[in-house]
C-alpha cells in the first residue's frame, strides 16, 4: 500500500473542508474521496487549527497545506543533507533525546545546523527511518509513536467553566476546610494487563483510600468512588479534583447521587493536585510499575492504605492522617 500512497492535495483538503461544514461524517468523506478514514482521521488530528484565546478553532484547506508543506520542508532539509543524517543517527546510537541532539546542536555545536527535535522524531518515523529501526534507540522504542497529549480526550473540553480548577474556591486550595478529596489514576505495566488503582486523599487531613479497578472505564472508576465516599458523612465529603483523563469523564453520578462538586485541572497540570500526586509517590514504594495487580487481592490493598494512613506526618504536627481524618469528622 504504502508504494502507491500518495499526499491529500490542496483540492481534497478544500472538499474535506466544505463537507465538514456540511456535517457530514468521516466515513462518508472518505468514500467520497476515494480514501482510508484513517488518512481523514491523521490529516484532522495534523492540520486542525485550536487557539481558544484567539477563537479560532476548526479545520482550514489553506492553513492545513500550509502545515503540509511546512513539515515536507523541514523534513527534505534533513533526508537532502547526509551530514544532517549521519550526525542524527550517530546521536541516537548513543541513546540520545531528539530534544537532547536539537539542544546540544543549537547551543554546544556552532558547526552543525539547528534542526529542531519535532524534526528529528518524524525523520525517526519516517518510512527511511523506520527501516533503519532509529525508533529502538527512543526511550520507550515505539514503533508508532504516540499522540502527543493524549490525555486531554475530546470529550472533557466541553466541561462546565464552573467545573475548572480556576473556579474552584481560594479556601479549598489553603486547606482551611476539611472535606475537599484529590482522585488519580495510578497505571501499571501494560503486560499485567488493564487493572489498575484509584487514589483518594483529602486535602487536609492526607487521609488516603485505595481502590482497585479492572478497567479505566469511567463508569467503573467513578462508582469505584462514589461507593468509597457514600460510606463518609456529608461534612466529610464536599468537593473532588480530578486530572482531565477519560476515566474520570461521568462527574454526573457523584452529583447526581452524592451531591458531590468535582473539578478539573488544567490540562497537564498534574501539579495542581499535588496532594494526591504526593501520595502517589508514597504508594509506588510498596506497589511499583512492574507490580502486577492480579496478584494483589483486594483486602492487601485495604491493608496497605490502612498502614500508610497510621504513619505520623509531620505537616499534621505528627498527627496520623487516620487520627487527623476522625478528628475532623467528630468537629464536623
Amino acid at each position: 500500500m504504502g508504494r502507491f500512497y500518495r499526499h491529500l492535495s490542496l483540492d481534497e483538503r478544500r472538499k474535506i473542508h466544505f463537507w465538514r461544514e456540511e456535517k457530514l461524517s468521516l466515513d462518508e468523506i472518505a468514500k467520497r474521496l476515494g480514501r482510508h478514514r484513517a488518512t481523514l482521521y491523521r490529516e484532522l488530528r495534523r492540520n486542525t487549527v485550536q487557539h481558544e484565546d484567539k477563537n479560532v478553532c476548526g479545520y482550514f484547506h489553506g492553513t492545513a497545506h500550509h502545515y503540509y508543506h511546512r513539515r515536507r520542508q523541514q523534513l527534505q532539509k534533513v533526508e537532502r543533507n547526509p551530514e544532517i543524517v549521519s550526525y542524527i543517527r550517530n546521536k541516537l546510537r548513543l541513546f540520545w533525546s531528539p530534544e537532547q541532539i536539537a539542544g546540544y546542536m543549537k547551543h554546544c555545536d556552532p558547526d552543525a545546523p539547528y534542526i529542531c527535535h519535532e524534526t528529528i522524531y518524524r525523520y525517526i518515523y519516517s518510512e527511511k527511518g523506520r527501516e533503519l529501526g532509529l525508533y529502538n534507540y527512543l526511550y520507550r522504542s515505539r514503533k508508532h509513536r504516540a499522540r502527543r497529549y493524549k490525555r486531554i480526550p475530546r470529550s472533557l473540553k466541553g466541561l462546565p467553566k464552573s467545573m475548572l480548577i480556576k473556579y474552584r474556591p481560594p479556601h479549598i486550595d489553603a486547606r482551611e476546610e476539611f472535606g475537599h478529596w484529590e482522585a488519580d489514576l495510578m497505571i501499571f505495566r501494560r503486560e499485567h494487563g488493564k487493572a489498575n488503582i484509584t487514589t483518594l486523599t483529602e486535602r487536609k487531613t492526607r487521609y488516603m483510600v485505595l481502590l482497585k479497578n479492572n478497567t479505566k472505564h469511567s463508569k467503573h472508576v467513578m462508582g469505584g468512588i462514589r461507593k468509597a465516599l457514600q460510606s463518609v458523612p456529608s461534612s466529610g465529603r464536599k468537593t473532588v479534583t480530578f486530572d482531565r483523563g477519560s476515566e474520570f469523564l461521568m462527574h454526573g453520578l457523584l452529583t447526581k447521587h452524592l451531591q458531590l462538586k468535582s473539578y478539573y485541572c488544567d490540562p497537564r497540570s498534574p501539579w495542581q493536585k499535588g496532594t494526591v500526586e504526593n501520595t502517589n509517590k508514597r504508594i509506588r514504594r510498596f506497589l511499583p510499575r512492574e507490580t502486577d495487580l492480579k496478584q494483589v487481592s483486594d483486602d492487601e490493598i485495604h491493608m496497605l492504605y490502612r498502614q500508610l494512613n497510621s504513619i505520623p506526618r509531620k505537616c499534621l504536627n505528627y498527627q496520623t492522617p487516620e487520627q487527623a481524618f476522625k478528628q475532623q469528622l467528630r468537629a464536623a
